[in-house]
């Protein structure tokens, strides 16, 4: 016994005797490398490495905490190396502790959580294995898992794990022909669901001649169907399959970490869903990474109501169980979420930025609504606690008891770590997580293909507005992206596509070579489509998204998500689609309202309505929404051209059961096209005989003449003639600036109607697109009214972040004025 402690004792001085790099690298690696740092370039959080020694490009990066080998095991469970692994291991270190809880029903009243142990769900887990097993389901068979988050959710999946079967979700939300295909592509053996889906399973059982097995999970023995013997498929009830199974009982046939664990076919954006194969050495090597930054305890309490069909959920319930913590489950409906909070009061609390910026607007909103002393003393006790955080130091407990842990009680009052994934989160809605709940707030970034996550934000990192450094069990790369003016030599940030290499990627699509070879390069690196920028300390910001930018008709790169996550802050915004295409100079937006903030707005205002159809229709409210997008978007410094010209509001929002939405809450871009098709077009309709956002010309007279168009203001001051092939000039007087770019002159004539001089000759489109074709400038000038008083000095890039003014050309965007050719200053002159 004294030996033991005593060599426990030398472990822990050596752990604190290793280097800067980490408790991770061992003093045996440091000697048997000892020019490995040669290699390397610390930067806080990443540390740098070349690609290739001696001649590589130093542009790899690798978490800090694991800078010379790739992480694929648990660091102090080294033995664990599938999923079945991890789930002994829970079991034997957590046997008599609450594991899988759902909330039970008395008298028709939902009540009070009811639990079972990890012993408990171990022998559940036995006999659904064996239960397969005696019906003939074969080692390397796929499993469909077609229900939402319940218990037996993942005992399945623990069965098939032990059994070196592969599991399959179905989204229950997919539809049958979806539903149809991944079944057929994945050959399913056998199909777990519950009453709610076995009828749509029912329906399409002629065409997926696969399945042998449907088990439902939930329902009475004599509800269930039997099907003819000639079908070859067997229905039994789960209940049924679990005493077939304690009477047939069968040895595990343990996996390999190489062999497949799950095939999880992604929500699919667009077209048809794909197969991500992912091993279960790929699954614990993401785990197990995780853990360097973030641990749980026995003493935890998860709720679990994110899709456990996606990658994310499915992670965190590989690091629960290795914790031992406890998963309480929702009732299955998002509505009576925050009861099953209040119930189950968790202590991790994991979600996507549309629940948070949903309960950011909400506290702002009920804020202001308290009452102007209230408010005042919102504001001192968030101010105060956000400086206090900045600066490293404790924030006062008084703050906490006088006004946030009534926001706390919110989720429950005992969350102590809070993570956010799927999209960006915006660093003001981060912030305000850290100082109403406190504890450890994360922000991730992952996809289906990395097992999920790519990266995370590191614990005592207080800058928000990043997605943390690498994953220590994978390497990180930016790729230029040239189309996108995006570089990995961009100063002083680089930029570029984020390219992921390690043990955590996929090992392809299932049966789609030619798919996977368009993602993965012969270098096994895996290129996620997602613009990345890494800040200082080696973190990591995504700032755009390669595959679903579209171009306007003036040649500007749009990236709808980036605007819609602006947008998602406007109180009146639930959700919103963002439109933009090559045909059109202009953005629309389709926005489904906040319905208690639109009654809110038309109480204030006095407007009388039938019902919120019609108030979402009257031109009022649209102006209303579109203003206070307006100001949202200015104070997200959007472009000119990223703003919303038009917009639709409507009641319906964007959900799975409509197909507007992935299970990871993400917009289908082509069916939500589609679907609001004809919205969209009403709205380019609109814009084509009104501007909803005038352009402030003063009237005048335009001479159209093949190169050249003089513009006369009708005040008293001589024509300025602008050359259509010269650089743009930029115009002053006492009163106003101009910045003319080239001139899109239908625009003005249409939009302002602007009469031509008698003998101008009249031009059709095609003479104005030849007038206008050869010069990159973009046809969108702005004319500044009240705009504050900038010294000539000032920098243009500067001046034309001001939200009136919309300077597109970018090789002036990034020079000072008193160093653009051709214009000289003469602060007398009209002309700069």
């Amino acid at each position: 016994m004294d030996s033991t402690k005593a060599q426990r004792r030398l472990n822990t001085i050596q752990s604190h005797l290793v280097s800067a790099f980490g408790s991770t690298v061992s003093h045996s690696e440091l000697r048997s490398s000892p020019t490995a740092a040669e290699f390397v370039s610390e930067q806080k959080y990443s540390v740098v490495l070349p690609e290739k020694l001696q001649t590589g490009k130093w542009n790899v990066y690798r978490s800090a905490r694991s800078p010379l080998k790739l992480v694929s095991r648990f660091p102090d469970h080294p033995n664990i190396g599938t999923l079945h692994d991890n789930f002994v291991h829970a079991v034997e270190n957590f046997g008599d502790n609450r594991y899988l809880g759902t909330r039970i029903r008395v008298d028709g009243t939902v009540g009070a959580y009811k639990w079972m142990t990890f012993n408990e769900a171990a022998t559940a887990r036995t006999a659904i294995g064996c239960g397969l097993i005696h019906h003939g389901i074969l080692k390397g068979s796929c499993i469909g898992l077609y229900f939402i988050n319940r218990p037996e959710w993942l005992i399945v999946d623990h069965a098939c794990a032990a059994h070196s079967l592969i599991s399959v979700p179905l989204y229950d939300t997919l539809g049958p022909n979806a539903v149809k295909h991944i079944i057929n592509h994945a050959d399913l053996k056998a199909v777990f669901c519950v009453p709610e889906t076995l009828n749509s399973l029912l329906s399409i059982l002629s065409e997926v001649p696969s399945v042998r097995l449907i088990v439902v999970v939930g329902g009475i023995e004599f509800e269930v169907p039997s099907l003819p013997s000639s079908t070859g498929i067997q229905v039994v009830t789960y209940s049924n399959l679990l005493s077939q199974g304690r009477s047939n009982l069968q040895p595990f046939s343990q996996p390999k970490p190489e062999d497949i664990a799950t095939i999880c076919y992604t929500s699919g954006t667009t077209g048809t869903p794909k197969g991500v194969v992912l091993t279960h050495g790929s699954l614990i090597a993401n785990a197990a990474g995780f853990t360097f930054s973030v641990k749980f305890n026995p003493s935890d309490v998860y709720i679990s109501y994110l899709p456990l069909a996606h990658i994310f959920e499915r992670f965190n319930q590989i690091n629960l169980a290795h914790f031992g913590v406890a998963v309480g489950f929702y009732q299955g409906d998002n509505m009576k979420l925050m009861d099953d909070l209040a119930i189950l009061r968790p202590t991790i609390f994991c979600s996507v930025p549309r629940l948070y910026n949903r309960i950011y607007a909400g506290i702002l909103n009920a804020v202001k609504e308290s009452g102007y002393l209230k408010e005042r003393l919102f504001n001192i006790a968030y101010n105060s606690k956000k400086q206090a955080i900045l600066n490293g130091k404790s924030p006062s407990p008084i703050w906490d008891r006088l006004v946030f842990n009534k926001i706390k009680a919110k989720l429950g009052g005992r969350v102590r770590f809070m993570a956010s994934g799927a999209s960006p989160l915006s660093s003001d809605v981060m912030d305000f997580l850290k100082i109403c709940f406190g504890g450890h707030i994360v922000e991730g970034y992952g996809m289906t293909e990395t097992s999920c996550v790519i990266s995370c934000m590191d614990e005592g990192d207080i800058l928000s507005g990043h997605v943390g450094s690498p994953n220590p069990a994978c390497e990180i790369k930016l790729v230029d992206v040239q189309e996108m003016k995006y570089t990995s030599d961009d100063q002083p940030y680089p930029r570029g596509e984020i390219c992921v290499r390690g043990p955590i990627v996929f090992q392809g699509y299932y049966k789609e070579e030619m798919q996977t070879r368009e993602v993965m390069d012969e270098d096994g690196w895996l290129h996620t489509g997602d613009i990345g920028q890494w800040l200082s300390g080696g973190r990591l910001k995504i700032i755009d998204r390669k595959k679903n930018i579209f171009k306007l008709a003036q040649g500007e790169y749009i990236a709808p998500e980036k605007i819609e996550n602006v947008y998602a802050k406007c109180k009146f915004i639930a959700q919103c689609f963002i439109h933009g295409d090559s045909l059109n100079s202009s953005l629309v937006a389709i926005v489904s309202v906040d319905q208690d903030a639109l009654k809110a707005w038309a109480s204030s205002q006095g407007i009388k309505y039938k019902d919120l159809e019609e108030l979402c229709n009257d031109p009022r409210t649209r102006t209303a929404v579109q203003a206070e997008m307006d100001v949202v978007g200015r104070e997200a410094q959007l472009r000119g051209f990223e703003f919303a010209k038009a917009v639709t509001l409507v009641l319906e929002p964007f959900t799975m059961e409509n197909g507007l939405l992935t299970p990871t809450f993400k917009i289908k871009r082509p069916q939500a096209r589609e679907y609001f098709a004809k919205a969209i077009s009403n709205m380019y309709a609109e814009l084509a005989t009104s501007d909803p956002s005038p352009l402030h010309f003063l009237p005048g007279v335009i001479n159209l003449e093949p190169a050249r168009a003089a513009i006369m203001p009708l005040a008293e001051e001589e024509p300025v003639a602008v050359d259509l092939n010269q650089k743009p000039k930029v115009e002053c007087d006492r009163r106003r600036i101009f910045f003319w770019t080239f001139l899109d002159v239908e625009r003005i004539i249409r939009r302002l109607d602007i009469p031509l001089k008698p003998e101008s000759k009249p031009m059709c489109k095609d003479d104005l697109k030849s007038v206008c074709e050869g010069d990159n400038y973009s046809f969108t000038p702005r004319v500044m009214k009240n705009l504050p008083r900038y010294p000539l000095e000032q920098d243009l890039f500067s001046l034309s972040r001001h939200p009136l003014c919309h300077f597109v050309k970018p090789d002036y965007r990034s020079r000072s004025i008193d160093k653009v050719e051709a214009m000289t200053i003469d602060s007398d002159a009209k002309t700069i």
